[in-house]
């Protein structure tokens, strides 16, 4: 507990030159306050000062909910009170040596990175940015995302006799092929084509304009109605005959430009983001003095227990990989790892009995 207290007090000292300026009185139709009123000490813990305008930016971070809670003189104090308790916890942390602790500046470190990320990449790289001739040409070289012609699945027992064909149809529309495992049982049984065979039959979606089925099982295919109806035998012209099982069927979508717009918009961005910060990172990787020991790597012992995990602290159990390096947000707008607890998070002084 103290340290996720000194970890967020490290974020605090190291972002107070901005809240203290900051407007965060009433609502977006409150008049403006002035620097020398946000600045006006509310309370001081040894060599800190709380100010207006520092309570006041905590207040209005939290939800409506919570900030509705804030209004009277003594919820203020209140919450003064929380603000007071953290600074007290922060300096009795420091005086035991939590600001070296290796947990504590990783955790600084990780705040230190969001804000950086933060700043680089949403206030500089914004969906908007992105033209609207660029999201064009996305779509024009991709129409087939946006514009699919009607679509039909069907399963087939393919085999080489007009009459067993016939047979088989007959049996396929009784009560031995009524059920997917039941037609997957007569492809398996009766099926003379190895590469459609392994797969039940399936002949995955296909539309009108495939080139991979004959012609006469694209036309018998679609004039099945109704996902579950079974075909007679159908003469393919090459040789074969097929008995067809519809098992599903995808109406045809065409989505305009305008349409798809914002969904290419938010692809984009995010592709853009992804390549902007690897191109960031490589040049600050550039910049700097690296050195790799890789034979070192076989000294590195994993424990594939869960003997390790200390879930609740963004922690990683021993021997599963991160998905991202520790402090770096994800590709996604909005995902990045949540900071370290605001000040009314902090413990409450037990009561006495």
């Amino acid at each position: 507990m103290v340290v996720l207290a000194l970890a967020a007090a490290c974020q605090k000292k190291a972002s107070r030159s901005e809240e203290g300026t900051a407007a965060a009185g009433g609502g977006p139709s409150a008049p403006a306050q002035s620097a020398e009123e946000l600045g006006t000490p509310l309370a001081k813990v040894d060599s800190v000062t709380i100010t207006v305008g520092e309570l006041q930016d905590k207040l209005n971070r939290q939800s409506p909910y919570i900030r509705a809670r804030y209004t009277s003189l003594e919820q203020k104090k209140e919450f003064l009170d929380s603000l007071i308790r953290f600074e007290v916890l922060a300096k009795e942390a420091a005086k035991r040596g939590y600001d070296k602790d290796p947990e504590v500046l990783r955790t600084m470190k990780q705040v230190m990175i969001q804000k950086l990320m933060k700043e680089e990449f949403e206030t500089r790289l914004t969906p908007e940015s992105i033209p609207d001739t660029e999201l064009k040409t996305y779509y024009d070289a991709n129409l087939s995302e946006y514009v699919k012609p009607e679509e039909v699945r069907a399963s087939a027992i393919i085999m080489k006799s007009k009459a067993q064909a016939e047979r088989v149809a007959t049996e396929a529309k009784g009560d031995a092929g009524k059920t997917n495992k039941g037609f997957r049982d007569l492809v398996a049984r009766y099926s003379t084509d190895e590469n459609t065979k392994i797969r039940g039959g399936d002949l995955r979606y296909f539309s009108t304009d495939t080139k991979d089925v004959p012609r006469p099982v694209i036309d018998a295919a679609f004039a099945l109605v109704t996902t579950g109806d079974v075909s007679g035998a159908v003469d393919a012209g090459d040789g074969t005959f097929y008995v067809l099982k519809q098992t599903g069927r995808r109406k045809a979508m065409t989505k305009s430009f305008e349409e798809a717009k914002q969904q290419i918009r938010n692809k984009l961005y995010r592709e853009k983001r992804v390549e902007a910060q690897k191109e960031f990172i490589d040049k600050l990787k550039g910049q700097a003095k690296i050195e790799v020991f890789d034979a070192n790597l076989a000294k590195v012992r994993i424990d594939t227990s869960q003997a390790g995990y200390d879930d609740g602290h963004g922690h990683i159990p021993p021997g599963l990989p991160a998905a991202e390096p520790p402090g770096l947000p994800t590709s996604a707008p909005g995902a990045e790892a949540p900071e370290a607890p605001e000040a009314p998070a902090a413990p409450r002084a037990p009561t006495q009995p």
